[in-house]
């Protein structure tokens, strides 16, 4: 995870009726878990006219309801010393442990990573030795975005610090896990994508059918668990079985 001298917090108006704290300027671990505290902080206080409150990478976005230019001002006011006060509440508290760790088992078989190749000659690293760095770093999940149930996870080792390929993919396949910079993803569906794709799970990462829809959530912990191509089949299998 890139770290950095971290600006003072600020916030900003985020149209007519939305507001923007942002905690940090570069993405960090600490500010991702301040950020969430924050949020969790405001939705407790269950303001009627808060319609969401979205945690992202390193910013909380608060969106609200008024019937009055005057209103607005008012309420956006409200939120802003809110979010400091908050922040500042968060600031002092206790590191976050992960509320849960989920298992992810993922293939890196040659037929689910069709970029191991690329990222072995940008890092030097034998593919092997790219499986054990990948599976030993403390994934913590930063945010959901991009598409539903698209988990955005931090704690990549820095040996595998490879940036996006030039040119995208315009199909990168469900269940494929992605790494770029400091990060590591996974397609929830076949969606196009511009990460380097280096593994696959069988799970299903967002099922609309499912109580939560999300199998991840902003602050779990991730453990990919390698599998062999058997195994993945046989799990693939079971998830479409009703």
């Amino acid at each position: 995870m890139k770290t950095g001298r971290r600006a003072g917090p600020r916030v900003s108006p985020l149209g007519d009726g939305a507001i923007l704290l942002t905690v940090a300027d570069a993405l960090e671990l600490e500010a991702n878990a301040l950020a969430r505290r924050v949020a969790l902080e405001i939705r407790g206080h269950g303001l009627a006219w808060v319609t969401d409150v979205i945690p992202a990478l390193v910013t909380v976005a608060v969106c609200f309801d008024a019937r009055t230019a005057r209103e607005a001002g008012e309420r956006r006011a409200t939120l802003e010393r809110m979010l400091l006060e908050a922040l500042d509440r968060a600031a002092g508290a206790r590191a976050d442990a992960p509320a849960r760790t989920v298992d992810i088992p993922v293939c890196y078989e040659p037929a689910f990573a069709p970029d191991l190749p690329e990222v072995a000659r940008q890092t030097g690293l034998p593919h092997d030795r790219i499986v054990a760095l990948h599976v030993a770093a403390p994934h913590r999940v930063l945010m959901i975005g991009f598409a539903p149930g698209h988990p955005y996870i931090g704690g990549l080792d820095p040996q595998l610090a490879v940036p996006r390929p030039a040119t995208p993919r315009l199909r990168v396949e469900a269940g494929s896990v992605a790494i770029a910079n400091t990060q590591t993803s996974i397609y929830p569906f076949a969606t196009p994508g511009g990460w380097n794709v280096i593994d696959r799970t069988p799970l299903a990462l967002f099922d609309p059918e499912r109580d939560p829809a999300s199998l991840l959530e902003p602050g779990d912990a991730v453990a990919f668990v390698p599998i062999v191509r058997a195994e993945f089949e046989r799990i693939a299998r079971e998830q479409r079985t009703p």
